[in-house]
Formats: structure tokens, sequence, C-alpha cells
């Protein structure tokens, strides 16, 4: 066993052999000129303080004591070589030296661990502004393995490879992620209570922008309303990355040039449609049933074939069609970006369900569902809906915040 005590600022590791004495340590050290104490520390005859096998003095059933650390200032310098470092260990002097700090079950080295990860000299403790905090390293020493988990990982390991071939009697595999599942994990800051105050101001501003405009929509022009609303639009939906107006797509079955009037590509390079409409009341289903049911209007039958039309002839352009819109914006997009062509989506923004009864509403819910697939059919009071539930979900998450740091 071993044992750690401090002299005149010198830390010394006091080894004791629990069978047939220690003069192994002694034997090892006229062999090799070094020894291996408890798998961590590597130790010469430059480190030794215990009266040499030479001396008068020697027993070689007593302890034997080695010089491993000097103190410089508030630390505990360690050299590498004797705990085959790559860079030197200071650990502070207030923390309580023992053998658990240094070596995990199974004689795991955990500074040699620790040393694998770094590119500086490792400081434990005290104020040096690269050191662990102390309470950072007792938690680390918690979490290292012990033999149990050790155990259950060599299991679910040896299980995984015999299930393929053999009946197992149990599901090692799923015991050890069990058990894994209930170790505590790294935590990190939470970034939503972070940024919650943000998203509140942020998505009430875009809310008090939307009912602004729908206030006066006639003072807009059918352009003027586009441009606006896509600003709403870009933030609602972050993951698209770039809006092309007037995309350029080619009619393969027409042989001619179109254009579409609002190009989406996400983040992955991805295409997308927008159609977006001015918020007329009466564009959505008709005031009266056909059949007992309220059935499209033109304007929205209309948009959804023009959506429809465009997706077809962005999938039969195909892998061309990516190559052309990719070299026709390359000054915009960012270096080595593609433009990808794979089922593009629509969405389409226009009217209002204001006025309209259950039953429309109802039926309009239909239209919507039979297109949900390829096309997302949203109207302005949705939008509002929407922006109210994301509000009050981000207004939850800052309160939340607000009574975890006062």
């Amino acid at each position: 066993m071993i044992k750690f005590k401090v002299i005149n600022n010198k830390v010394i590791l006091s080894y004791t052999a629990e069978q047939f004495g220690s003069n192994w340590v002694y034997l090892k050290l006229d062999e090799s000129g070094s020894v291996l104490i408890s798998k961590a520390f590597r130790v010469t005859k430059n480190e030794l303080i215990s009266p040499s096998n030479e001396s008068k003095d020697h027993n070689p059933d007593a302890t034997v004591e080695f010089n491993i650390a000097d103190k410089k200032q508030d630390y505990y310098c360690f050299n590498k070589d004797i705990l085959s470092l790559n860079h030197d260990l200071y650990i502070h002097k207030n923390i309580n030296l023992e053998h658990r700090i240094f070596v995990a079950v199974r004689g795991i080295s955990i500074f040699k661990k620790i040393d694998n990860h770094v590119s500086n000299s490792i400081y434990i403790g005290g104020d040096n502004e690269n050191s662990i905090p102390e309470s950072i390293f007792i938690e680390l020493l918690k979490n290292f393995p012990n033999t149990h988990e050790l155990n259950k990982y060599a299991s679910a390991r040896i299980s995984s490879i015999l299930s393929s071939y053999l009946d197992t009697k149990d599901d090692y595999e799923e015991k050890y992620q069990k058990y894994l599942n209930k170790k505590v994990s790294k935590k990190g800051s939470n970034i939503q209570f972070e940024y919650s105050k943000i998203e509140v101001l942020k998505y009430k501003s875009i809310l008090k922008k939307l009912t602004l405009m729908l206030s006066a929509e006639e003072s807009y022009t059918e352009s003027q309303w586009q441009e606006e609303l896509l600003q709403i639009i870009l933030l609602l939906y972050p993951k698209y990355i770039y809006l092309f107006k007037e995309a350029p797509v080619r009619d393969t079955y027409g042989n001619k040039n179109r254009s579409v009037d609002y190009l989406l590509v996400d983040s992955s390079g991805n295409t997308d449609i927008i159609e977006i409409k001015k918020p007329f009341n009466k564009c959505i289903v008709t005031k009266r049933t056909y059949r007992d049911n309220y059935i499209p209007l033109r304007e929205l039958s209309g948009t959804v074939m023009q959506i429809e039309k465009y997706i077809f002839y962005l999938n039969k352009w195909g892998k061309k069609g990516e190559e052309k819109l990719t070299a026709h914006y390359k000054n915009e997009l960012a270096e080595n970006f593609k433009i990808k062509i794979t089922n593009p989506s629509g969405l389409i923004i226009m009217g209002r369900t204001v006025g309209l009864s259950e039953e429309q509403i109802q039926d309009f819910e239909v239209i919507k569902r039979k297109y949900k697939n390829v096309i997302d059919i949203i109207t302005y009071d949705d939008l509002i809906s929407r922006l109210k539930f994301t509000i009050k979900q981000w207004e939850k998450t800052y309160n939340k915040a607000q009574q975890s740091n006062p």
C-alpha cells in the first residue's frame, strides 16, 4: 500500500508491501534502474530517500520512501517522468493527497488519461487561470468507470458478438445502457434559458409587425406585401438561408424557360417554393356548399396548381437543374455550396379564416391535408396563432429561467 506525506515542502511516497516484503523494489532498481509503484509512479534511485540496499541501515521488509514532488509556491509539482506524463502535474497544497486521486480501479492512471487530452501542464485546484477546479476534479473522479461498470461493459461487448450466432440468456447491452442512463452525464448551460428573453422580444416584434400589416393591407402593393412578409417568413423558418426572387426553372415539356416567384434554399442546399398572396377575405373556400361541402375557391385552387407545376418542372429538371441553379447563383452562394433538387415542397401563405364558419374551417382543413405531403397552406390567422403560441412557450421558458436564476 502507499501513503503520502509532506516533509520540508517535499511530497514523500511511502510504499509498504502487503506480502513478501519490499525487497523486490530494491532488486528492481538494481536491475533496470527504475521501478513502477502502484501502476502509476515510475521512480528511480534519484528519488529514493530510504537507505539503499548497500546501507547498513537497510531493512528489506521496511517501508520504502521516494521524493516524488516539490512544493512550488502554492502547488506540489510532480515531475512528468515520475507519472509517465507528457506534461508536469501541479496539485494545490490544500488538496489531500491520497491514492484514489492518482489511480482508478484496475490500475488505471488517472492523470495519464487526463494528460492524453491536454497540451499544457495540468493544474488541479488553486487560482491558476488554467487549473481544473477542485470540485470539478472530484466530480471527474466520481465518474471514472468503476469495476462494476467495466464488467457490465465487457458483458455487453461479448453479448453483442455472441448474439449474432447464439441465443444469449440475457440482454447485457440493454442492461449496460440502462446503467449508463442512470449515471450523471455532462451538463452544460441551458441555452434556451440564455436566449429566451431575446426570443420573446423577437416573436413579439414579428407579431406586432404582422398585425399592423394586416390592419392596413390595402396600402401595400402585391410586390411590397410579399417583400415585407418574406422578412417574417425567414425568421419563422430559420432553416432557409437563401431566398431567390424570380428564380429560373426549365419547362422541359414545353421547351421554354419559366421563373418561380420565390425559391427557398435551406442550409443543406435543398430547394422549396413559396407563394405569397395578399390576405383577401374571400379566397379560401366557397360561401355556399356544393353537395354539402365547401370547396376551394379559384384563387386557392389556382395557386395550388401553380406550385404543383413548378415542383413538377423542378423535379424533371433534376441534376442538370441543380448545376444550372448553382452556377446561376454562384456569386451569392457560399464557397462549394451546391443547390439540390430533392422532392421540393411548397408553401402557400394566403387568405383569412376570420369570418368563416366552423364548417367552412373544417372543410378547409380537409383541403389543406389533401396536399399536406407536398404543399403547406397557411392563412394569416394561422400565422398569428402560431406566433402567439410560440411567444407563450418562450415566456414560459423565460419565467422558468428567472425562477432558477433570481
